[in-house]
Order: C-alpha cells, then sequence, then structure tokens
C-alpha cells in the first residue's frame, strides 16, 4: 500500500548535491511529492526532507540508492509520529467584484493576504494538505 513518507537526508554542503539526489529520484521513477533543503548546526552540511510516496519497499530502495551517493552521509525514514507535517501555498487569485467574498472566506481558512492589486489578491495558507485542497477548491 503506497503512503506518505519522509526522508530526512543529511548531505555535504556542497554545488551540485540538490541535483544529484533529484537526479536519483527521477532516474529511478520516484517522485518527490515535497522538498525542503536548510543548513545544519555545522555549516559543512545541509539537511534535505524530501515527501513521496510509497510502499516500504519501493522506500527502503530509495534510501539505499542515496547512502550510495559520495554526498550523503546519513538517510534515515521519519516514521509518522515522531514528526509535524504543515503544507504551505501562495494562491493567487482574479478577484473581480467578488473582492469581500473571497477575503471573507480566506479569514475563514486562515489565509493571510499577502498582495491586492487592483484585480487580484495572494494568498499565503499553510496547514494540512486537506485544508489547502479545500481552500483552492472553494476559491
Amino acid at each position: 500500500m503506497k503512503m506518505k513518507q519522509v526522508l530526512s537526508i543529511l548531505v555535504r554542503n556542497q554545488p551540485g548535491v540538490l541535483m544529484r539526489v533529484a537526479g536519483l529520484f527521477s532516474r529511478r521513477g520516484f517522485n518527490i511529492d515535497s522538498l525542503a533543503v536548510g543548513i545544519t548546526e555545522k555549516p559543512a552540511f545541509s539537511r534535505m526532507t524530501v515527501g513521496l510516496y510509497g510502499n516500504e519497499a519501493t522506500v527502503e530502495q530509495v534510501k539505499k540508492q542515496l547512502e550510495k551517493l559520495a554526498e550523503v552521509e546519513e538517510v534515515r525514514l521519519l516514521p509518522a509520529e515522531a514528526m509535524v507535517s504543515r503544507g504551505m501555498a501562495l494562491v493567487k487569485v482574479d478577484a473581480g467584484e467578488k473582492r469581500m467574498e473571497i477575503l471573507k472566506l480566506a479569514e475563514i481558512f486562515r489565509a493571510s493576504v499577502l498582495d491586492v492589486g487592483t484585480k487580484t489578491l495572494v494568498f499565503e495558507i499553510t496547514g494540512a494538505d486537506d485544508k489547502i485542497r479545500a481552500f483552492a477548491e472553494a476559491l
């Protein structure tokens, strides 16, 4: 059964590492669902957090392939109970005459207004994927 899995990958902080890791996923036919990269307490290393959908065998295969890359120091599968996952989306809407209605809808979903144009509104929304999807569908 395919389910959302999250890998934490500790890599050497070098140019081209992101491309090599993403390339590995691409060559093996694995899809990256989400990706975040940030520095660690040690400037020589960065942490990549990669979300993907797959069964245990698929994720284990990805993990083994990643561990073969020279720049990769450690790969860990994060258990669901040990992490917090939030999505973020930026949504640009052609508001037209429904500007006030859209602003009220954004308030219900707790979306922040980032930009107000003459015809458009830009919102930032964070939370569970279902919440973000529901907001986009409601718009």
